[in-house]
Parts: structure tokens; C-alpha cells; sequence
């Protein structure tokens, strides 16, 4: 299953939508590199629709994410009335077809490389995590999905609203939703609950020694399993996301708490303080000494 991978906040936002009617011999009009995401949901009948070198039968109760990218158009006419409702979005953020692929897949709309990250002004930030959306899928509950757009195309009505923008979007983030809900249900997600696995024995044992090869043992998968699991949902390798763990508790202790420093580093699992500092100023651009000047308060 083709699968586009977003990286949020910022989280896609919708900007326009409508219906569209197409008779018999009617077909959808061939567009190139329009700059947003285009989604389609049939309500009845079928759309014959490509995407480059890809086609899609687009029939009722189903969803197609056309990419920004790419140039699509319909393939030939519909063979009886059909009626759907069409949405533009955007992101602002990182995104990347992620076509279950084992290397990482370029992303759109990143940084530059080796721009360095401005320090977190506070340990709570949120931080990004990824949502993945079908770019094509049949609806579990189609009947959902066309109340939700219908809501959207409604609220076009009060554009000019603050209230009306503000619903439009949360409207939209549960559409995507019950894309990504039904995608969820038509395949096996044993490489999800992997990854979330060995996510949740990282958060709970940060502080103790850990090697790939153990955490394999301790979850009875294989460590190169496990990696691609956690690259794919997580978006790093398992030393990576534990070593994530242990900088934001250290974060924490050094906000909170007068300890020293080296007395922190050994607390969230580090054996030297000099290798802490180093990892701590690689993630965060300061000092652990530096962060806590400028961020404790006391």
C-alpha cells in the first residue's frame, strides 16, 4: 500500500473544497506540478484517474491523495454518473511517500543539511513525531467521511470566520484520520507493535546499559527487525530513540534539580560525563551547564 508520511507539527491543513459532477464519457481534467495535494472521495460511481505511471480505480466509498508533485489526470470517461467531493491541502512541513521502502525516503521541505537546530527553549516542547496517510484507500465508514467533507465544503460558507477556519481544520484532521483508521485495517501491523514495543521497553529502561542485541532478546525480535521498525515508525534506530530518552531526562533534572552534572548524566544512563556533554550539546547546541543558565529558573 502507497503511503505518504508526514512529519508534524506543523500538521497538513486544508485549504479548499468542493463537489464535482461528472457525466457519462466524462472525465477528470489532466493537471502538472500544481503545488498542493489534491483528495478525491467518490460518492457514487468511479473516477479512472493516473498519477504518472500509476492508475487508480477510484470507486464509491473510496479516497485518492493526489501529490503536489506530480502530474495526474483522468484516464478515460466514466462509464455512468459520478459525483465527488474534491479538497486541496497543504503542509509546511516535512512529508515523503513512504512506500514501505527499507531505506529512508528523501523528504520534501526539510531544512537544509547540517543547519543547526535552534536549542529548545523549553524541555516540554512537542516534539515532531509522523502521521502516515493512505494515498489511495477504501473507507471503512465511507459514510463518515462524506459527512466529514461535507462539513468542510459547508463551512466555506463562513470562510472569513475565525471559528469557521478553526473547525474546517479540526474537521480535516479528522478526516485524515479515518483515511489513516481504514488503511490501518487492511493490513497487518506486526512492524507497528514492534516498534512500539521496543518504543515503550526504551522509555522505561533509559537508565540501564542497553545494546541492540540485548533489546532483542529482552523482545524476542531480531535487532535488524527491530531497527527497521523503528526507523520506519519512529524515524531512527533503537540507540537513537534511547538516546532521545535519555538527553529529555537529563532536560528535566537540569531544570529541576541543582544536581551536578555529572551526578545527572550517570542518572540517565550515561557512564561518562564527558561522553553526556557531548551528546547533550550535539542535540541541543548548548552546554548542559549553558542549557541550565539560560532555561532554570530558581
Amino acid at each position: 500500500m502507497s503511503m505518504l508520511q508526514f512529519t508534524v507539527p506543523p500538521l497538513p491543513h486544508y485549504m479548499l473544497g468542493g463537489t464535482a459532477q461528472y457525466g457519462p464519457g466524462e472525465r477528470h481534467v489532466s493537471r502538472r506540478n500544481v503545488g498542493v495535494f489534491g483528495l478525491l472521495f467518490v460518492r457514487e460511481g468511479c473516477l479512472s484517474m493516473a498519477e504518472e505511471d500509476r492508475e487508480f480505480e477510484v470507486d464509491e466509498g473510496c479516497a485518492l491523495i493526489l501529490r503536489p508533485d506530480r502530474h495526474h489526470c483522468g484516464t478515460k470517461g466514466c462509464a455512468e454518473p459520478t459525483s465527488c467531493y474534491w479538497l486541496h491541502f497543504r503542509t509546511t512541513g516535512s512529508w515523503a511517500a513512504a512506500d514501505d521502502a527499507d531505506d529512508e525516503p528523501p523528504r520534501h521541505g526539510e531544512e537544509a543539511d547540517g543547519e543547526k537546530r535552534a536549542p529548545a527553549l523549553w524541555t516540554y516542547d512537542t516534539h515532531a513525531f509522523r502521521i502516515r496517510v493512505p494515498q489511495f484507500v477504501r473507507l471503512s465508514q465511507p459514510e463518515i467521511a462524506e459527512e466529514l467533507c461535507g462539513q468542510l465544503v459547508q463551512l466555506n460558507q463562513s470562510i472569513h470566520s475565525g471559528s469557521a477556519k478553526w473547525s474546517q481544520q479540526s474537521v480535516f484532521q479528522e478526516l485524515l484520520r479515518q483515511l489513516s483508521a481504514s488503511a490501518a485495517e487492511d493490513e497487518a501491523t506486526p512492524a507497528a507493535a514492534c516498534a512500539d514495543q521496543a518504543a515503550a521497553y526504551l522509555r522505561k529502561h533509559y537508565r540501564e546499559p542497553l545494546t541492540a542485541q540485548e533489546l532483542g532478546e529482552r523482545l524476542n525480535f531480531h535487532p535488524v527487525y527491530i531497527a527497521r521498525c523503528m526507523h520506519r515508525y519512529y524515524g531512527c534506530p533503537p540507540m537513537e530513540y534511547l538516546l532521545r530518552c535519555r538527553i529529555e531526562q537529563a532536560k528535566l533534572l537540569l531544570l529541576h534539580t541543582d544536581r551536578p552534572v555529572a551526578r545527572i548524566a550517570e542518572e540517565v544512563g550515561f557512564n561518562q560525563a564527558a561522553y553526556f556533554t557531548s551528546c547533550f550539546t550535539r542535540a541541543e547546541g548548548l552546554s548542559p551547564r549553558k542549557f541550565r543558565q539560560r532555561f532554570a529558573y530558581g
